[in-house]
This record gives C-alpha cells, sequence and structure tokens, in this order.
C-alpha cells in the first residue's frame, strides 16, 4: 500500500429523478478521476431524493437490480472505488426499504454494504417532521472493511450522532478511515454538522469522509450541503467553496499521518475496558 492516496467526496442536490441524478453522479465521477482520486464518496440518496417522506420506496430495489448495476457499470468503466451511501435498497416487504451504504471496488464488484443503524425520527426545531422508521428497517451489523485507502468504516448520516457506533469501529474493527455519507438538515447542519465529524475524527484519530447532499430538493425539503474531508488530528483538509455547490472535495489520504497522530496520543492504550466502566458504575 502507498503511504498516499488520493480520495474525493461528492457535493450534490438529488431530485427524485434517477436519470437526472445518475447523470450528475456520471459527471463527478469523471472530476475525480481527472483530479486522480481513487475513492470517490457520494451522499446519502445520490441516486434518489423523494419530494415526499415515503416516496422513495416507490423506486426501491435489490443490491442487483438495475440502479446498482448502472452505479458498478460506472466504476468499472471509470477504475474508480465508489462509496454510495444511502442507497434505497428494497427490503424484507413492500412497505420497508434499507438505507444501505454500498462501496464498490474499480473492477465493479460490491465489496461491502453497511445498512444504516440509527434512523431519523426527529422533530428538527424550526423544520420538519421526519418518521424515517414509518418506511425504513433499521440495520444491525457494525460494518468495516480493507481497502486500498486504509481500512474503512461505513455509516450513513444521522449515525454520526452515535459516538459509540464510531469507538466500535475505531477500537474494535480497527477502522483507519470512516466515512459519512449524509443529507443533513439545513438547521441541523447549521448548528452541528462540522463540530460532530471534527470529534468523532479527534476522538477515533482517523480520516472523516463527509459527503454531503445540499440545497433544495423539493418544496418541503433542503439539506445543509458542506462536503467534509477531515484528517486524524481534526483538521478540515478538503471542502468546496462553497456549500452549496455542486462538486467534488480532493484531499490525500496519508498513512504515517494516522500512524504519528496514533503514537503521539496513544488513546488505545488509555481506554478503559468495558469491564472498568461496569465496576465504576456499581455503586449507583
Amino acid at each position: 500500500m502507498a503511504n498516499t492516496v488520493r480520495i474525493a467526496a461528492a457535493q450534490m442536490t438529488s431530485i427524485n429523478d434517477l436519470s437526472a441524478n445518475f447523470a450528475t453522479c456520471s459527471r463527478l465521477v469523471n472530476e475525480a478521476v481527472t483530479a486522480g482520486a481513487k475513492l470517490l464518496c457520494f451522499p446519502e440518496n445520490f441516486s434518489y431524493v423523494g419530494a415526499k417522506s415515503g416516496e422513495s420506496l416507490t423506486i426501491a430495489e435489490p443490491l442487483d437490480g438495475p440502479i446498482m448495476k448502472k452505479y458498478c457499470a460506472l466504476a468499472k468503466e471509470s477504475s474508480i472505488w465508489l462509496s454510495l451511501g444511502g442507497f434505497q435498497e428494497k427490503g424484507s416487504d413492500d412497505s420497508h426499504l434499507c438505507n444501505t451504504h454500498v462501496l464498490i471496488d474499480d473492477a465493479g464488484n460490491i465489496r461491502s454494504t453497511y445498512r444504516k443503524m440509527h434512523l431519523f425520527d426527529v422533530d428538527v426545531p424550526g423544520g420538519a417532521v421526519y418518521k424515517e422508521s414509518s418506511f425504513t428497517e433499521a440495520g444491525k451489523e457494525i460494518v468495516a472493511v480493507d481497502s486500498p485507502f486504509g481500512r474503512l468504516g461505513l455509516t450513513v448520516c444521522y449515525d454520526l450522532r452515535f459516538p459509540e457506533l464510531y469507538q466500535q469501529l475505531r477500537f474494535h474493527h480497527g477502522a483507519e478511515v470512516l466515512l459519512v455519507p449524509a443529507a443533513f438538515t439545513k438547521v441541523t447542519g447549521q448548528a452541528h454538522w462540522e463540530i460532530l465529524l471534527r470529534a468523532r475524527a479527534i476522538e477515533t484519530q482517523c480520516y472523516v469522509i463527509a459527503a454531503a447532499q445540499t440545497g433544495k430538493h423539493s418544496e418541503g425539503r433542503e439539506s445543509f450541503g458542506d462536503t467534509l474531508i477531515i484528517d486524524p488530528w481534526g483538521t478540515v483538509i478538503g471542502r468546496l467553496s462553497d456549500r452549496l455547490l455542486t462538486g467534488i472535495a480532493v484531499a490525500d489520504i496519508d498513512f504515517s499521518e494516522i500512524n504519528s497522530v496514533r503514537s503521539k496520543m496513544p488513546i488505545t492504550q488509555h481506554r478503559k475496558p468495558i469491564e472498568f466502566w461496569r465496576s465504576a458504575s456499581g455503586s449507583l
């Protein structure tokens, strides 16, 4: 494995048009290849954003369906890995889907899948009411996978607010790079997006790649944007010039930086095991 590898993260405004979104993704893949990136990360709901709650059920497909096959072919034709975060995978019945993060290699093969654990059932202050669980099945498995870009930890959007998942990925599954495809709302993004991402990078000593949806998808839905790439020290090393632009952020993953940060701040050695916390809570 080379000591550094170039990666990219997309920022886009998906709509309820599969063909239009695929055209945008194809253009961004070309930009990433031209920039020398070997991995391009897309945001949650890259292929489709419904105009109303539950509309995504109408286009949900299995992973071997025609939608995902087009993205696999795109990866193969362009010789680039793709992180497709938040694909509408058909669920166990017609009234549910899975919000699935799909990792495709440069030969067009699906290398790994992660189904979003934490579903967004929130009444956003000053915003809309969301009930993702009404049409989405929650995942139950933590997923980390080896790649030319280090060991990747796969997550999706609202997972970001639950540090336990990222602690598991880092300390029990060996993650070096955390992928956080998202479609944060404008309200929550302004308040928390960057600080949560930098916190996850700092406390896990991992690179964080956070591809974001941005702008107005429909009359009733708007995303914050601000795609970010963050190093293990918590420094933003990749960002578009405008959080509302469609485009890519590009940065290099430096494996020596991961090793340096972890050796200088050896939190792995200083962490308390779960047994310690059980004992410490015994008197409560």
